[in-house]
């Protein structure tokens, strides 16, 4: 029997990594994950997978874990609206990319799948769902998060001009099982289904299950081209809707209440004041607020077209979110 390709995977035990190690793991490959030795490992449960311990801006590590995989796939990221030390999100996200990529080319990698983010690529000013075809500055993004993700793109974009194999792949706001910290989105999910959220702002997201995102990575292995970035998305909704159905799903009544943002400010300055003494990240946030003035609505035709990806409805992964909260002990 021959030997199962090795694809060396960061971010295996976040939620998004996690995913796609399961989805490789069932195409047959055989997986080494770089894992932190302080990171919960609960999303590794029933994966088989090569730990490798280690951060993702250790050299050392990240490149003898790098060593015989013949693909990469780089999912690790610091997913945080908000931080004591912002700077600490823009070093994770562009150094551990850097250093990831470096890696994967000195091991000699067929392929890389980089994960980027919806957050790198312009909106559209008239509302309709933006694509792959405007790609954002880093001095437009909002954010640190926003920022270090931009600036991480660049920089693969410049390393596949100089010869890297890497396929860029962009996912919107994936929801479902296994967000354990919870992730800013799964936070909002959290506390909608526990009642929590009488008011909403006019704003709007692009909802798909984690496990589409997955599967859009295994095909951009096979089938991406080399240097392009495809959306992998889901379903684009208002954020009214989006609390209507997590509220029908958990059993609550819809909050019914509209908030202008200018009086919410003032409330986010504060809560991100406490933060700083709590160390925990605030649910309302000034970078969020900012954020949610547009409708973040984006359209994964590309990826349809080139790589045969294909969506769930987004009410399954908001299910799927709740029902995992449920069991984990967020959700009562």
């Amino acid at each position: 029997m021959p030997a199962k390709d090795r694809v060396f995977i960061t971010g295996a035990s976040g939620f998004v990594g996690s995913a796609v190690g399961r989805e490789l793991s069932r195409a047959g490959f055989a997986l080494r994950a770089l894992v932190r030795a302080g990171s919960p490992r609960g999303n590794l449960d029933g994966l088989d997978t090569e730990i490798v311990g280690g951060d993702m801006r250790d050299e050392r590590a990240v490149f003898a874990a790098a060593q015989g995989a013949r693909y990469v796939f780089h999912v690790a990221a610091d997913y945080r609206l908000w931080a004591p030390d912002p700077g600490e999100i823009v070093k994770a996200n562009v150094e551990g990319t850097r250093m990831v990529m470096e890696a994967a080319k000195a091991a000699g990698a067929e392929r890389i799948v980089y994960t980027s983010s919806v957050a790198t690529l312009k909106l559209r000013e008239d509302g309709t769902p933006a694509d792959e075809s405007a790609p954002l500055h880093e001095g437009e993004a909002i954010g640190a998060y926003k920022r270090s993700k931009v600036a991480a793109e660049r920089l693969v974009e410049r390393m596949i001009a100089d010869g890297l194999p890497a396929v860029i792949v962009n996912p919107s706001t994936p929801v479902g099982p296994r967000d354990r910290r919870p992730t800013p989105t799964g936070r909002m999910i959290v506390e909608a289904a526990s009642g929590r959220m009488p008011a909403f702002v006019d704003t709007g997201l692009n909802i798909v299950h984690v496990d589409d995102v997955a599967a859009g990575h295994l095909a951009a292995l096979k089938s991406g081209r080399i240097g392009e970035r495809y959306i992998l998305g889901g379903e684009n909704m208002t954020l009214a809707e989006l609390l209507a159905g997590i509220a029908r799903l958990a059993g609550h009544s819809p909050p019914r209440v509209r908030l202008p943002r200018a009086p919410l400010y003032p409330l986010a300055f504060l809560a991100e004041t406490v933060a700083h003494v709590t160390k925990r990240e605030p649910l309302l946030t000034l970078d969020g607020l900012r954020m949610s003035k547009q409708h973040m609505f984006f359209t994964s035709a590309k990826a349809e077209r080139e790589l045969g990806y294909r969506a769930r409805p987004a009410e399954e992964g908001i299910r799927d979110a709740i029902d995992w909260f449920r069991k984990a002990g967020f959700v009562s």
